[in-house]
């Protein structure tokens, strides 16, 4: 069964991999404005569903998406106090992100739509994941050497678990994997209520190749 991730984000792939699956990754092209009045989970299941239909009709176009297939999508936003934010974009602006996010807790949404392809039918469903996140209290140098890297202003929240921001999340409450963009747990469930298995999707190479981290046993 081929797997699509309908994402450009690096690290939600990563993280399917290292769960053990092969997802070919094909970018959505969408627009991402929030409507006026729109609520943190209403907008985060509008994107993430608008990035799997986007990836879907280009594939098919293309005719590069074979049934049986599984389409996922997720959106991620970040939410501080009633304020919802996404990727900064400037370091002027990671920095005044920063300045908000420090000794604070946010939550990190993340909204996920999954389709299943088969027998020339389309069943779909949309769930939203959501993990709170305490911040380290940043000094002013740190936060400006964070920003210097180059991280904090492309990522969804201005901040990453998984790499250079790592050291300044204090805690998690809920699902990690949600903090990097796509819950596991949740997209296992998902995947179970249309009817497939994770291990539909793990190929047979990879089931008896030695997992990487096995080392640490």
């Amino acid at each position: 069964m081929q797997l699509v991730l309908a994402s450009s984000s690096p690290a939600r792939l990563t993280t399917l991999r290292a769960a053990g699956l092969s997802p070919v990754a094909a970018s959505p092209a969408i627009d991402e404005t929030a409507a006026t009045g729109e609520s943190v989970e209403h907008l985060t299941r509008r994107l993430a569903t608008a990035k799997c239909h986007s990836v879907i009709e280009r594939l098919s176009a293309e005719g590069t998406l074979s049934e049986p297939a599984v389409v996922v999508a997720c959106d991620t936003l970040l939410e501080i106090e009633g304020h919802i934010y996404g990727k900064p974009g400037t370091p002027e602006a990671a920095i005044v992100r920063w300045y908000r996010m420090r000794g604070r807790e946010g939550v990190i949404h993340t909204g996920h739509h999954i389709a299943v392809l088969r027998g020339g039918q389309r069943d779909e469903a949309t769930r939203v994941a959501s993990t709170v996140v305490g911040f380290a209290d940043l000094t002013d140098a740190e936060i400006a050497s964070y920003v210097a890297t180059g991280e904090p202003q492309n990522v969804a929240g201005g901040f990453t678990i998984d790499g250079w921001g790592g050291p300044f999340v204090t805690g998690v409450i809920g699902d990690p994997h949600n903090v990097v963009g796509i819950s596991l747990p949740l997209v296992r469930q998902m995947l179970l209520d249309l009817g497939v298995g994770w291990f539909d999707l793990v190929h047979d190479t990879a089931r008896t190749e030695e997992h990487p981290r096995a080392a640490r046993r």
